[in-house]
């Protein structure tokens, strides 16, 4: 595990390696906090049960602070992956991580997961937990002020910044509903969009009343600028041609996500989004696939929701075998 926690990490109980030539009852696909609750209560219900993880840890590890998780609050992203690994580590559930998944199908009712290096996984039931990528701005300085000011989840990090100036890069509903949020505890927040507002009438029109938020329209940014930490954006006005600079404290960049649905869009139903379709359980239309986290179409993507949908999968994938 590739963790850089600043923790010893012998102290996390060694996992024994997923074994191929097993047929395993649930196998899970993802090592974030969807996919080690799946694990948890998988392994709770005495299920035969592995994981597989590209990266342990997720979406977490993008995370500076995590303030919203009960009983875990002021824990970096990185000290709740190690949190979530050590739990499922104790109960010896098989864990490979660092494990590139090329392919999912399903054959004579067994679903069959292959790596990158053309090792394959069988299991009666699948869990996958893929999450979803943010989209990114691909401008200069993006990548290195990534945790050191720019951030893509208004409202996981909007706290952060009390009392702080605050850029919001988009003109979605998610930019416009990110900036009223951010609001209610910022200094100031200011919505930089290259062209025009695409949000709910009714939701632009509460962003416009309120004195604390400013909106730069056809405006778009060619730069994130700072030292140690983000100072503000280089901009380009579309209307006068002019480049300027945008001072603030921190941005979030809400664009939008892509799910990370590849690798199963070929067995299950998506949305307008590619998101996949899922019951309140996470069944997908492919029976005994299940779906959780920030790739399925569950609104609120949160750390406690996705670890809450691991669970229900695991339960539902449980009660699954149970009859099949």
């Amino acid at each position: 595990m590739n963790l850089n926690l600043g923790f010893n990490l012998k102290e996390i109980k060694q996992s024994p390696k997923p074994n191929s030539s097993e047929l395993y009852e649930i196998l899970i696909i993802g090592g974030g906090p969807a996919g080690y609750n799946a694990a948890l209560y998988a392994a709770r219900k005495g299920r035969k049960v592995a994981l597989i993880a590209k990266k342990s840890g997720g979406q977490l590890l993008n995370t500076s602070s995590v303030e919203n998780y009960l009983g875990l609050s002021g824990l970096s992203g990185e000290e709740l992956a190690y949190k979530f690994r050590s739990h499922v580590g104790e109960l010896d559930v098989p864990i490979l991580e660092d494990a590139e998944v090329i392919s999912i199908d399903k054959i004579d009712e067994l679903f069959v997961v292959t790596l990158g290096d053309k090792s394959m996984y069988r299991s009666k039931t699948l869990i996958t937990t893929l999450g979803s990528t943010p989209r990114k701005l691909n401008v200069k300085g993006e990548i290195e002020y990534s945790n050191r000011g720019v951030a893509y989840c208004a409202i996981c990090d909007a706290p952060l910044y009390k009392g702080k100036d605050v850029l919001i890069a988009g003109g979605g509903n998610s930019a416009v509903e990110a900036a009223i949020d951010v609001a209610m505890v910022a200094k100031s927040v200011t919505l930089i969009h290259r062209s025009q507002l695409r949000a709910d009438k009714v939701l632009i029109d509460r962003m416009l009343s309120n004195p604390r938020i400013k909106v730069h329209l056809e405006t778009q940014i060619l730069e994130i600028v700072g030292e140690d930490a983000l100072s503000g954006v280089r901009v380009l006005d579309k209307a006068t041609q002019r480049e300027k600079r945008i001072d603030g404290d921190g941005l979030f960049i809400e664009i939008g996500n892509i799910p990370n649905t590849s690798l199963i869009k070929h067995l299950v139903g998506l949305n307008d989004r590619n998101e996949v379709i899922t019951d309140e359980v996470g069944r997908t239309s492919c029976k005994g696939l299940y779906a959780s986290g920030d790739m399925n179409q569950s609104p609120y993507k949160q750390i406690i929701i996705a670890a809450a949908e691991g669970a229900k999968a695991a339960l539902a994938a449980n009660e699954y075998l149970n009859t099949h």
